[in-house]
């Protein structure tokens, strides 16, 4: 089952360096010859070091040589939830036959089976089942075998049977080679030294790297000028160095010595000959072909009267044609399930999403749940694109939003939105939203993550957590406020981290806001913090003068009456942290000048804002709630009278005595 595979993840776009050049020979051995060699293999790294990306060029490259084979992958959460959901079913059985139909398994993430000695009793009889059938297993964790808490010693034993092999920090030639490929095929050109001497930087993740590349593409971009090394190097967080410390095309690094450098042997040319083997398949008649189907649909729960028919009948004019046409109708029964499951929980055990022949009646169904459907919340309409001031400080955000809108999902992605309370974070994110094409099949989920938060929270009171991820899966967009309350929720961080995969593999565009940087936010899986760095990471600092002066004027502006001409730039000058800001200082003179129903003006706004005494007005009176004072004669009514302050909060009230 290949449809899990990242189309994107394939060998051809491994960029193989010194740190990981054994486990690409060892990854290609095993998928021109599954079963025959390292078998179970087994790849371990930190994260965001390419474990996902070769673990699928395996099935990629396997596939490739052989159309026919039967490859599926998985996250070992998957499996984990898979099996406790076939067993809750009662199909534990049928579930274990499932995987040893499989010629190669790819499990993702295995460090998780800490402590969960089922799973890891389950997964050794698995990897005992598939040596013995000649089917590979290549498993990839964040550590190696020996250094997952409280796993199983047979394990341990299995694992180091076939290879345990590691992948290192890509060095600087590797990480020159990743930044030139990535910015080939973005088509972006660097000047002469850019990517050596973001190269040079501390960045050993490849994740990182590819974050800190579209950091130089989003500043260059907006920019006047093309880059130069030392702006490169500021840009990504590395300190200034000499610019003779940074290697350049035009000035080759002299040799250590007069000697002449050789051209290092291809120590693992002769390694590929000796691990790589042949395997042999049997060619199967027809109608093994059809039982083995046969047991593998009724395993999984499907009808197979159709196929049984074709065991009746005498010779198929094309068996395969036959088989291939049940199979698409079983993916698009999986199709249906999922959204209905989101769409009308209660329906997900229905028959007729089991029956291949009911596939038209099944499409109904899911047509009546459609029109009483729960879509996931939306972004705002209250907050668009085009109410965005733009200026020098949030030009790079805010133009990076712009990007992301002619290939959702392809250019920035994720999009990462850094900025202290008020700066108009949440804003820029739901006008994003609100500009991204959507469909009721496929909508646009923008919210807090309180409210994610609290969603799954219910989910998981009500059981109906499955239902709740087909929800957000069949998003075309994922666009998430103040992810630095994430920290130190792990259930959440998990089901984040399986959406985001699925959101990446699927090309959908997700965007995120903190309040806190990456950098410092703790509490919160390098997994997924990996993930985040690996888009592009934009900040939106606070607002200078020239969008205080538009936001002010806009303010204005929407008054009826005209304003001071200096007013504008007088509180545009006022020290303000946020946007947020500037509209209390514009609202406190706006207050001030309806309690003395007059225009705002620049003198008003001293008086508020600093305190400056307002020169007597020559009126013969000023109007109270209860009274007139006039200046000769006092107050006329003894009963009450209102002191004002240009405020209206600090109004109070006293009695006249």
């Amino acid at each position: 089952m290949s449809g899990t595979l990242n189309a994107q993840s394939r060998f051809q776009t491994f960029v193989v360096g010194s740190a990981n050049r054994l486990a690409v020979t060892a990854g290609r051995a095993v998928a021109e010859s599954p079963g025959a060699v390292y078998n179970p293999l087994f790849v371990y790294a930190p994260p965001g070091l390419g474990k996902t990306h070769l673990l699928m060029a395996i099935g990629h490259g396997a596939l490739a040589i052989n159309p026919r084979l039967s490859v599926e992958y998985l996250t070992l959460d998957e499996f984990v939830e898979s099996f406790h959901g076939a067993i809750a079913a009662g199909q534990g059985e049928a579930y274990r036959r499932r995987f040893l139909d499989v010629d190669l398994l790819l499990v993702d993430d295995v460090q998780f089976l800490t402590h969960r000695r089922e799973m890891q009793a389950e997964l050794l009889r698995l990897v005992d089942a598939l040596q013995t059938a000649g089917r590979q297993i290549v498993l990839t964790s964040d550590r190696a075998p020996a250094d997952i808490e409280a796993l199983d010693e047979r394990l341990i034993r299995r694992f180091a049977g076939g290879l345990v092999i590691d992948i290192a920090a890509p060095d600087y030639e590797t990480r020159v080679a990743i930044l030139r490929r990535r910015a080939d095929e973005r088509r972006v050109v660097f000047g002469d030294g850019v990517l050596e001497a973001v190269a040079t930087a501390d960045i050993d993740n490849v994740r990182e790297l590819i974050g800190a590349l579209n950091r130089l593409i989003a500043f260059q971009a907006v920019s006047e000028t093309p880059l130069d090394p030392a702006q490169a190097r500021i840009l990504v967080g590395a300190p200034p160095v000499a610019p003779a410390a940074v290697p350049t095309p035009d000035e080759p690094v002299a040799p250590a010595s007069s000697a002449p450098q050789q051209a290092p042997p291809d120590e693992f040319g002769d390694f590929l000959l000796e691990v790589t083997a042949t395997l042999s398949h049997q060619v199967e008649t027809w109608r093994a072909r059809v039982g083995e189907a046969i047991l593998r649909w009724e395993g999984e729960g499907y009808r197979t009267a159709r196929l049984a028919a074709l065991l009746d009948s005498e010779a198929p004019a094309d068996p395969e044609e036959e088989l291939r046409a049940y199979a698409a109708d079983i993916v698009r029964l999986q199709q249906l399930q999922d959204e209905i499951a989101a769409l009308a929980p209660e329906l997900g055990g229905s028959p007729l999403l089991r029956d291949p022949d009911a596939l038209s009646v099944a499409e109904a169904l899911v047509e009546r749940a459609r029109a009483g459907r729960n879509p996931p919340p939306a972004p705002s309409p209250l907050w668009q694109l085009a109410d965005i001031v733009e200026s020098a400080g949030n030009r790079m955000a805010v133009r990076a939003v712009g990007a992301v809108l002619p290939e959702p999902g392809l250019k920035y992605n994720p999009l990462v939105i850094v900025g202290t309370s008020g700066v108009g974070k949440t804003h820029l994110l739901h006008a994003l939203g609100n500009a991204l094409p959507t469909t009721p099949d496929a909508p646009v989920a923008c919210m807090g993550t309180d409210e994610f938060v609290a969603e799954l929270i219910d989910a998981i009171d009500r059981d109906r957590v499955s239902a709740w991820r087909a929800r957000y899966r069949r998003v075309s967009a994922f666009l998430l406020d103040d992810i630095h309350l994430i920290a130190g929720k792990e259930r959440t961080q998990d089901e984040l981290f399986w959406l985001f995969n699925f959101l990446v593999e699927s090309n959908r565009q997700m965007a995120f806001t903190t309040a806190v940087p990456l950098a410092e936010l703790a509490g919160v899986e390098a997994r997924l913090l990996t993930r985040l760095e690996g888009g592009l990471v934009v900040e939106l600092p606070a607002p200078d003068r020239e969008l205080r002066q538009e936001v002010v004027q806009r303010l204005l502006a929407a008054r009826s009456e005209p304003a001071d001409p200096e007013l504008a730039p007088y509180l545009a000058a006022r020290p303000a942290d946020s946007v947020r800001s500037v509209q209390g200082l514009v609202q406190r003179v706006l207050n001030a000048a309806d309690v003395h129903q007059q225009p705002p003006t620049a003198a008003l706004a001293r008086e508020v804002l600093e305190g400056t005494a307002r020169p007597a007005r020559r009126s013969g009176g000023q109007r109270a709630s209860g009274g007139v004072i006039v200046a000769s004669s006092g107050v006329k009514s003894r009963e009450k009278m209102v002191w004002s302050w240009p405020d209206v909060a600090e109004r109070a009230i006293e009695e006249w005595r």
